[in-house]
């Protein structure tokens, strides 16, 4: 799906290139890249592989300069990036995190504050996943770690099965929108933004989402009528505050340090990965063959991104070269619409897009092309680069290729259900997701305001 979806942009691209330059259109070479593809579709080829054989087959097909003389000097600029070094430390930090078991005092101790709440343990599902997001940086990380922990709590309850897997991937999304995402590192390395207004720019829509899905819950709570379970004892709570303790004292240090402004992303996540460690080893968990399990899932990860980025690299760099980002920006920005018009296109296009693409992909392939567009409009790339993440969560609870969605069937106890009890379940709360990003369109303030305060 993927590689149709490039394809099908760098087809636009070559006729709108070729019809601006006045030149013939090269339609065979066009329709052979396009059979080439429809190949590497079939035949699952990998995105890092798509991507790069793309760009070099449209460097040979479409330029007429000596352009692999530059693609080591091409590829050497985002892998040398200092800012792209906080990608392995912060998964790092959450491998850590969740071998030494700090996830699962998470959770107890936040059920015994929320479970008197309508949705009773359903909201412990969101707030566990927005706070652990806080500290892991990824959506399938979060996903995975809270689900683990959960589904086990659900086990022969009264909760309905579709409410308990739809919360757990919207509350496993936030993963990414929550600082310190990691999209925001990649859409940041691509754009060259801050990351650091990024993420203070993403602290109200976060919890903007956070609340409205708990929203949704409490509406599912009443409209069920379940009987609530009896007060607990005030200190029973206080002492569940203990549990909490590492889990914050850790987002403090990292979120904490970016806000002041005493740490980059980059070293408030070697901070995060040396807090981890010591909590860890609190525990008495820290052991050789503990980080030893994390390096190893750390290094397979940052492979996989590191590819998709080096990959995406090339093509962007080719792509520039023949001029098709500003033959398009200029096209889109000459429509007869005004801007929030085109930006409702753009949000519709990414929506169409996350049905079937997954979210780093969709960034590092269409970002390099649709930025120039949004700062043509007049749009902050600050506020564009939140609302192109929160767009991104969406994705990856969009049927039917939402990545957080696979990974929760994977892990439900057998013998599951059909996946198609968490396209249920998750469509609530994608309204939810959608309703936050349309209001960010109306108000920009949303996310540009904290950032005010900030300056």
């Amino acid at each position: 799906m993927i590689a149709i979806a490039v394809l099908l942009i760098m087809l636009a691209v070559a006729l709108f290139s070729a019809a601006a330059g006045g030149g013939d259109i090269p339609l065979p070479e066009i329709l052979g890249l396009t059979a080439v593809f429809a190949v590497f579709f079939g035949a699952g080829v990998y995105i890092a592989a798509v991507l790069g054989i793309l760009g070099m087959l449209v460097g040979l097909v479409f330029s007429d300069r000596p352009w692999w003389g530059f693609v080591g000097q091409t590829l050497w600029a985002p892998s040398s990036n200092f800012v792209l070094v906080a990608v392995p430390l912060f998964i790092l930090m959450g491998e850590i995190l969740l071998r030494a078991g700090l996830s699962d005092r998470l959770y107890r101790a936040l059920n015994i504050w929320l479970n008197r709440l309508p949705g009773g343990l359903l909201h412990t599902n969101i707030a566990a996943c927005a706070v652990f997001s806080a500290i892991s940086g990824s959506s399938v990380a979060t996903a995975a770690t809270i689900g683990s922990v959960a589904l086990p709590y659900f086990k022969g309850s009264h909760y309905d099965n579709r409410m308990v897997l739809g919360s757990l991937a919207a509350g496993g999304a936030l993963g990414s929108l929550i600082p310190p995402g990691i999209t925001f590192i990649v859409y940041g390395l691509i754009t060259e933004t801050s990351v650091g207004q990024l993420y203070v720019a993403a602290l109200l829509p976060s919890l903007l989402v956070t609340g409205l899905c708990m929203l949704v819950i409490v509406a599912h709570g009443l409209r069920r009528r379940q009987e609530r379970p009896p007060p607990l004892p005030l200190g029973m709570k206080l002492r569940a505050l203990l549990d909490l303790g590492p889990t914050l004292l850790l987002m403090l240090l990292v979120l904490g340090s970016i806000y002041a402004g005493y740490a980059t992303p980059t070293e408030a996540a070697a901070l995060g990965v040396v807090g981890a460690a010591l909590f860890a080893l609190i525990e008495r968990r820290l052991s050789f063959r503990l980080l030893n399990a994390a390096a190893e899932a750390t290094a397979r990860n940052t492979a996989l991104l590191g590819l998709v980025i080096l990959g995406a690299y090339l093509l962007n760099y080719l792509l520039t070269a023949i001029n098709a980002p500003q033959v398009i920006s200029g096209m889109i920005s000459g429509l007869p619409l005004p801007p929030w018009g085109i930006m409702l296109c753009i949000i519709g296009l990414y929506l169409a897009l996350g049905t079937f693409m997954e979210g780093f992909s969709m960034i590092i392939t269409t970002v390099p092309v649709i930025f120039p567009v949004v700062t043509a409009l007049g749009y902050d790339p600050v506020w564009f680069g939140v609302l192109i993440t929160l767009l991104v969560e969406i994705a990856l609870i969009s049927p039917p290729d939402g990545t957080v969605m696979y990974v929760l069937q994977g892990m439900r106890p057998k013998p599951g259900g059909p996946i198609t009890d968490i396209f249920v379940g998750v469509t609530p709360f994608l309204l939810a997701y959608l309703a936050v990003a349309l209001m960010m369109l109306v108000w920009p303030a949303i996310a540009l305001a904290p950032l005010a305060l900030m300056r």
